[in-house]
């Protein structure tokens, strides 16, 4: 038989070489054909045990009585045991159950994690290990062009400190020449009047000694022409003192840049908070309805929930008030710099932080004591959101207005920063006037930008989702007027638009459901709102110094 044939034919009886045996025996290890068995068990030397052939080695050999087949299989030793394991009081007092039950149970988990692996948590490490190359991708791309920029900055800094130094020199140049003509010039005249007080006392010496009474009586004396003396001249040489520009000074004025890696806590998810198949979908009411409205007398223009029978306003005065659902004002609190707010948020533990424009700061407020957490020097902060990690996010802009970013914050450590670029190859739409902002349960970062009139939504790390300028079958809506925005339990995303008083209802991908029209709710100037723990909708109406209640899901049965 060549090595070919042996290849193919490897499976013989052990006894008879009949290709195919049906049968195994587990003790020996042998495969049997079905005319062999009753010859192989002869041999009473040694126990046997002949199974089916697909059946093969479910019942093992016992690791301490060789010879032994394991009948059972120790629950607590979690391993196969014989019968003489069990005569010997080993495993007297230990659950034990079949061992071709524990394989098929065995077996069963194992179907389990295979299913599991395969058709979950590796596609998962699969979208994980793309969604990082697609990100490596980025960091090298970003670091590129950031090193262009670097490269572009210095030849303008060269160019600049070339065109300075030419001027300094040229001046240089200038006054040197002025004063040395003006030095020549004087230096001239005395040199003149010098050469001329030599010639007149040479005259005066031979008059004396020629005894001539014409040329003596002719003699007519000039000192006193000489005794004026030139001018003294008093002159402040020029000096240089470089100026010393402190580096911190240069990355303000100049430009700078910082990497922020942020590792979040919670890592990648199975199942996405608005994706579990566990929620169950709200649906939403045919008609949503008020339910409750506390009246204020104040104009409310921003809004953050304590709880649900609790909720923080602020209005135009420096005062951030906090009201009961019956109306009543349990206290308030005042800004630092006696300033409106221009943001509000509070955090799962209740705490109150707020942004003030007027003095670059976030603050804290804890019992009646207000803190300042952050202090900005060339940033102006904006909307603020607490996120569901308890980071804060701050909106912020330049001073000259042109530039935008958000920031994620840590206490009072940046950890993340979004940031529009003007020199950006890939437009980022994240710029402008976005005073509004929220975190979404998928950890979606989404603002509202009311001079692009368009809603922005970017993941955690930054990157945009999708932009909403309204719903497709209208295409792009007119001037819409974005005020306040929010999202619910359902990641659902809810954006007040001010001029037609009403409220855009999109899902976590941007597509557009559903409005929540004021025609009949009749809300006269909504300005801002929030979501509580139920799903129920809070707006401030600044026409009617309200806060209303509203609920737009069908109750849970």
């Amino acid at each position: 038989m060549d090595s070919q044939d042996i290849l193919q034919d490897v499976l013989r009886c052990h006894l008879c070489e009949v290709p195919m045996p049906h049968m195994y025996c587990d003790i020996c290890q042998l495969s049997i054909c079905k005319l062999c068995v009753g010859e192989h068990i002869s041999d009473e030397s040694k126990e046997h045990k002949v199974v089916p052939f697909r059946k093969r080695r479910s019942t093992p050999k016992c690791p301490t009585h060789f010879f032994k087949q394991c009948e059972l299989h120790c629950e607590q030793c979690d391993i196969p045991i014989c019968l003489q394991c069990v005569s010997s009081g080993k495993h007297e007092q230990h659950e034990k159950v079949d061992a071709l039950t524990n394989l098929e149970k065995k077996k069963k988990t194992l179907e389990n994690d295979l299913q599991e692996l395969e058709n979950t948590i590796y596609p998962k490490y699969q979208e994980i290990a793309s969604i990082v190359s697609v990100q490596r991708a980025e960091v090298d791309k970003t670091y590129k062009k950031l090193k262009r920029t670097i490269d572009k900055q210095e030849r303008d800094w060269r160019r600049d400190i070339d065109t300075i130094v030419k001027i300094l020199r040229d001046d240089a140049d200038y006054e040197e020449s002025h004063i040395s003509s003006f030095f020549d010039q004087h230096e001239s005249k005395i040199k003149h009047s010098i050469d001329e007080i030599k010639r007149i006392i040479e005259d005066i010496k031979k008059i004396i000694n020629s005894n001539d009474a014409y040329v003596v009586s002719a003699y007519k004396s000039r000192n006193d022409g000489f005794k004026k003396l030139p001018k003294q001249l008093s002159i402040s040489l020029p000096s240089m003192y470089p100026y010393k520009i402190e580096k911190d000074s240069i990355l303000q004025h100049c430009g700078s840049f910082a990497t922020n890696l942020c590792i979040l806590n919670d890592g990648y998810r199975i199942d996405s908070p608005c994706t579990n198949p566990t929620t169950t979908e709200k649906l939403f009411m045919d008609e949503p309805k008020i339910v409750s409205y506390i009246e204020t007398g104040y104009g409310p223009h921003k809004l953050s929930q304590l709880s649900d029978e609790e909720i923080w306003m602020s209005s135009t005065d420096p005062f951030m008030r906090l009201y009961n659902l019956d109306g009543d004002l349990v206290k308030s609190t005042q800004t630092k710099s006696m300033y409106a707010p221009t943001g509000i948020a509070v955090t799962s533990s209740g705490d109150l932080f707020y942004t003030d424009g007027r003095d670059r700061t976030v603050n804290i407020v804890k019992n009646t004591e207000t803190q300042t957490v952050i202090r900005l020097h060339v940033w102006i902060p904006q909307g603020i959101c607490s996120t569901f990690s308890d980071d804060l996010l701050v909106i912020m802009n330049s001073d000259d207005g042109k530039l935008r970013k958000i920031v994620r914050y840590s206490g009072s450590d940046e950890i993340q920063s979004i940031e529009y670029d003007n020199e950006c190859e890939d437009f980022n739409p994240i710029c402008f006037q976005f005073f509004h902002i929220t975190e979404n349960r998928n950890l979606d970062i989404c603002v509202t930008d009311n001079t692009a009139q368009a809603v922005v939504v970017v993941n955690q790390a930054g990157e945009l989702r999708f932009r909403y300028t309204g719903p497709s079958t209208s295409g792009s809506l007119q001037r819409i007027d974005l005020r306040d925005i929010t999202t619910d339990s359902q990641c659902r995303i809810l954006i007040l638009e001010r001029v037609f008083h009403r409220i855009h209802i999109i899902d976590q991908d941007g597509h557009f459901l559903r409005y929540i029209d004021n025609c009949k709710l009749c809300l006269r100037l909504p300005i801002c709102l929030c979501i509580d723990s139920k799903d129920n909708l809070v707006v401030g109406d600044n026409g009617t110094s309200e806060v209303n209640v509203i609920q737009y899901y069908m109750p849970m049965t």
